[in-house]
């Protein structure tokens, strides 16, 4: 993370928590495919929320399980669940939406059926919405796991809060999406506003929400304790296979490029800082991809294609010049040197993404 960048990070606005002083409604919507052995711990999650009211409306989209029993079963002696089944599978974008165009409250979360919310975090996410109208996106940290949560530990919690345009400027600084989604609560006017998931961004959907309502709201995060839990597991650890690394970095790439289209965008080179940190991603995992054996040339070199793409100036960089010279045996202790301070970088850049939410 380069040094310009920093001072961003720790400029913005922070303060001190405040109660509730009303008790809001939170609609929280659970899009659910085939993930029945998972569903009854992701409603739990949110029924055992306190100091909102609750409107969860769970959609089913044609699952060959037993999804839909699973809910109708949870829904006869709990009023505030409401299911929906689809007659027939819709995909996950439209899934949402039908979703988030039924919700009611105040406030809404979009939380997959294989992921859970933290104790609280719907009253933390709800306080800081009350105590600051401008804001439109609220999210936290959220925290993996694989089976069994890990136990919530207290920790001092505080608000963090951006201008739309600070934000944005920092998510362009990082070229990646700094928000999973169960962690992230959204005003619904601001919701009624952006008129759901743009379809034609399957992969980035999501980072794009996030944009276009940091465009018309500011944006707060609630630092400290964990706001959602996150799950691991086998249908999702296809991310981190190579072909769906390619494909989630051009999807980022299809985002920001569509910033400037945005309603009240502001155009002072921020799709420009967008390809210059997606470029300079590119590169180094090209170097990774190198670092760890020859077979991961031809992974590379798609990588490296993708940078000079995206950012042709690229090519000035010093990590691109080692890119080029791989083929000289005196690189090979270097590469794996650069292998080992990428792991450093990386935990340090997660660590600031902990604490501060970028």
């Amino acid at each position: 993370m380069s040094a310009a960048v920093l001072p961003n990070i720790l400029a913005p606005r922070r303060e001190s928590p405040t109660r509730l002083v009303r008790v809001p409604t939170v609609s929280v919507v659970v899009p659910c495919y085939n993930y029945g052995r998972f569903l009854p711990a992701a409603v739990q999650s949110v029924l055992e929320q306190d100091a909102v009211n609750l409107d969860i409306i769970i959609v089913d989209d044609a699952s060959t399980d037993n999804s839909a029993q699973v809910a109708f079963g949870m829904a006869v002696d709990e009023p505030r669940i409401r299911v929906i089944r689809h007659d027939m599978n819709m995909g996950h974008i439209a899934t949402y939406n039908d979703g988030l165009s039924r919700a009611t409250g105040d406030y809404v979360v979009l939380l997959s059926a294989d992921d859970l919310l933290a104790p609280g975090s719907l009253a933390r996410s709800a306080a800081l919405m009350e105590a600051h109208p401008e804001i439109g996106l609220v999210y936290g940290f959220p925290c993996e796991f694989s089976d069994v949560p890990p136990p919530t530990r207290p920790r001092r919690t505080s608000w963090t809060l951006w201008s739309g345009h600070e934000w944005v400027k920092l998510m362009c600084s990082r070229g990646s999406n700094i928000i999973m989604n169960p962690e992230a609560v959204v005003r619904r006017s601001v919701l009624d506003q952006l008129i759901g998931y743009r379809n034609d961004m399957p992969h980035a959907a999501d980072m794009d929400f996030w944009l276009r309502a940091a465009s018309i709201s500011g944006v707060g995060r609630v630092n400290g304790p964990a706001q959602a839990y996150y799950r691991v597991h086998g249908g999702n650890m296809h991310l981190t296979d190579f072909g769906a690394v390619i494909d989630d970095i051009k999807a980022r790439r299809q985002v920001f490029e569509q910033l400037e289209s945005h309603p009240g965008s502001p155009q002072d080179g921020l799709v420009e800082m967008a390809r210059r940190a997606m470029a300079t991603e590119a590169t180094r995992l090209a170097l990774l991809s190198l670092a760890k054996d020859q077979a991961g040339r031809q992974d590379a070199d798609e990588l490296a294609r993708f940078a000079v793409e995206t950012y042709p100036d690229v090519t000035d960089s010093i990590t691109w010049a080692a890119y080029e010279r791989f083929e000289q045996k005196t690189l090979a202790a270097w590469l794996r040197g650069y292998a080992f301070m990428d792991l450093w970088r990386a935990k340090i850049l997660w660590r600031i993404w902990r604490r501060y939410g970028v």
